[in-house]
């Protein structure tokens, strides 16, 4: 059972690994980062929703005081995550946007020392230490900021966002099913993304043609995005899902922080984008402080754990998913 929900967890992450550099060839095609994001929610979201409908119908049912949640769960933890995690991509390689949205684990520890007023152990401020130190190398504070101060913002953004998601993970019971609440999620997201992404204006012609990023690798847009709604949503969250039901939340969380690792190189083998030594070393600090401070603070607090859309993945002992990235 434990070999089976590590092989669905590392799965899980390498699917979540697509989202990003995915998206860049929708985004080399013509359309908005915010047009990528609603098509990807739309289409997720319906596919899930008629799924669930078919195969899995009481997993829909809402109770009705729980609607305040599911209404801000779409909009902060799937909304939120995935429109500023897309745009923060096209200012920013797609490892160093996942590193920053996964800065979340550390947002986690501050809000619940500071907030919560929980005590945690030493291990998790050395881990959210070690974390921000790592992040100041990513950036190379010392020569001014290297990268671009927008898209260093979004990402940090992103990571907030994804940090929320995580703590509201921690705050439902067993009269909500997980799958549930991520079909509704995304479909949610897109409803709130729509006077933004104006989906009625979006360049649907370029479906039909084939584009790559600068220095990648050329694809039929259709099949990225085809790829980015089945693999790196659908799969990625199911897969996320039953890995959780079958680990305890740091050791899911731990191996679903390989998205960072699989990103960038799912990034370099398709968009041309390399990390540099500074960004290699400091990303390998960002996940050991991150990774550190989750496990003990899911010592210091048994609720709370982290778990990536970004995607991007969990954060509660409940079986749930991640998904920043």
């Amino acid at each position: 059972m434990r070999y089976a929900g590590l092989a669905l967890a590392f799965v899980s992450s390498c699917c979540f690994a697509f989202s990003g550099p995915m998206a860049k060839y929708l985004i080399a095609a013509g359309l908005a980062p915010i047009e990528a994001v609603w098509t990807r929610m739309a289409g997720a979201g319906l596919l899930l929703l008629a799924a669930l409908a078919l195969l899995r119908p009481r997993a829909l049912r809402i109770p009705r005081s729980m609607l305040p949640f599911f209404a801000l769960y779409a909009v902060m933890a799937v909304a939120g995550v995935q429109a500023l995690y897309f745009v923060a991509i096209t200012r920013l390689p797609v490892g160093v946007a996942l590193l920053l949205e996964f800065m979340a684990p550390v947002m986690v520890v501050a809000w619940v020392r500071l907030i919560r007023k929980v005590r945690l152990a030493r291990a998790a401020y050395v881990g959210a230490v070690v974390a921000v130190v790592g992040l100041g190398i990513v950036v190379e504070a010392w020569q001014g900021l290297r990268l671009d101060a927008l898209g260093l913002l979004l990402g940090l953004l992103a990571g907030a966002c994804c940090a929320g998601y995580f703590l509201m993970n921690d705050s439902f019971g067993d009269d909500i099913d997980p799958l549930g609440l991520i079909a509704w999620g995304m479909a949610g997201a897109a409803l709130v993304l729509i006077p933004f992404a104006r989906p009625w204006d979006i360049p649907w012609s370029a479906f039909t043609v084939t584009a790559a990023p600068e220095g990648g690798l050329r694809l039929p847009v259709l099949g990225a995005y085809l790829w980015m709604v089945l693999i790196a949503t659908v799969v990625a969250y199911i897969l996320g899902v039953n890995a959780v039901r079958r680990l305890s939340a740091a050791v899911g969380a731990t191996v679903a922080s390989l998205e960072v690792i699989g990103g960038a190189v799912v990034a370099w083998a398709l968009v041309g984008e390399a990390l540099g030594v500074f960004q290699i070393v400091g990303g390998l600090l960002v996940l050991s402080g991150a990774l550190l401070a989750q496990t003990a603070t899911s010592g210091g607090h048994p609720e709370i754990v982290e778990q990536p859309e970004a995607t991007p993945e969990v954060v509660s002992s409940r079986p749930e998913t991640a998904g920043p990235g």
